[in-house]
Formats: structure tokens, C-alpha cells, sequence
């Protein structure tokens, strides 16, 4: 019996906007999360957060916490995760795509005007009405 799996998604915040980037060659292709990755064994929660943050795009951040955590099952591809949000502010660099062959563009964005289509963590991590910036940092 296979379990789950733990992925960590990075809200990385900068000013009123929020960091996206669009994927590729992995499980949810064409749509748009956090920057984030797997959870690595013996890793604390915040150094996954800015090891991912900076593998995929190049940035440091700060202030990163622990946001909230939904439970993704992936029906068509048959994969299931347990997702760690983790909130963070953006601390120095300008976003890049260090990872070519898993990130198709990347870009700040309007909590309220999101791009379209959502990877399922963040589609769920909508239901539940998170709000990042009414968290405290």
C-alpha cells in the first residue's frame, strides 16, 4: 500500500502580490503553484521552504512560517500528497527559472486575479478561503 507523499509550497510574498510559476514535465502540467518541492528526510519545514525556493527560482527569502496544509489526490494520476504551506516574504533576487525542464514561465501576481489553471494544492488551499496576507509575518 503506497501513502502519501509530502510536498512543501512556498507563498512567497512581495508587496500586495504573491510569486507563481507554471509547470512542466511533472504531475499537474499547464498550471500554476508556488514554487515548492518534496520534503526531504530529516529536513525541517523552513529549510525545505527557502532549499526549494531557491533551486527552482533563484530568490532568498524570510520570515518563513508555517501557513496551513491541504490533502491532494491526484485522481488521473493517480497520486496522493499531504501539502505543507509555508508563508514567506520575498528577501533578495529576481525570480528566474533555474529549472527550465519543470518551470514554464513564472511571475508576481494579484491574490485576486490569480492566472488560470491552478495546480490542485492551490485550488484546495482556496477552498478553505486562505488569505496570506491576513496572516501575520
Amino acid at each position: 500500500m503506497e501513502r502519501p507523499k509530502v510536498g512543501v509550497g512556498v507563498i512567497i510574498l512581495k508587496g500586495s502580490k504573491v510569486l507563481l510559476q507554471k509547470r512542466k514535465n511533472a504531475h499537474g502540467e499547464g498550471t500554476w503553484s508556488f514554487p515548492g518541492g518534496h520534503l526531504e528526510f530529516n529536513e525541517e519545514l523552513d529549510e525545505c521552504a527557502r532549499r526549494e525556493t531557491f533551486e527552482e527560482v533563484g530568490i532568498h527569502i524570510k520570515n518563513v512560517h508555517f501557513a496551513t496544509i491541504t490533502n491532494d489526490k491526484f485522481a488521473t494520476e493517480n497520486k496522493h500528497y499531504i501539502t505543507i504551506f509555508m508563508l514567506a516574504e520575498h528577501e533578495v533576487g529576481v525570480p528566474t527559472i533555474c529549472e527550465p525542464d519543470k518551470t514554464e514561465s513564472i511571475g508576481w501576481f494579484s491574490w485576486d486575479a490569480l492566472p488560470k489553471p491552478l495546480f490542485l494544492p492551490l485550488e484546495n488551499l482556496l477552498q478553505q478561503g486562505f488569505k496570506p496576507f491576513h496572516q501575520r509575518l
